[in-house]
């Protein structure tokens, strides 16, 4: 897979261009997490969230999780 989308990027400038929009609302879905995580803190503390969750601990294990991991990886090879 990263073969190919590599193959994309030097190759098809508006798939690339999708790609790209894809990336940036990856980061724009780990800055929500990230600013969701401190609201959670802001709000319930340490305490144990909803459905038995760990609460922000939990959260916190989600921030670099990314949508997109192989337009992430490829980053690299560009």
């Amino acid at each position: 897979m990263r073969e190919i989308l590599v193959r994309i990027y030097h190759s098809d400038p508006e798939s690339r261009e999708v790609c790209e929009r894809l990336v940036d609302l990856d980061e724009g879905l780990q800055e929500w997490r990230y600013r969701h995580v401190k609201m959670v803190q802001r709000t319930i503390g340490m305490k144990i969230g909803t459905g038995g969750s760990a609460g922000v601990e939990y959260l916190k294990k989600t921030l670099f999780t990314p949508l997109f991991p192989d337009l992430w990886a490829i980053r690299t090879a560009l």
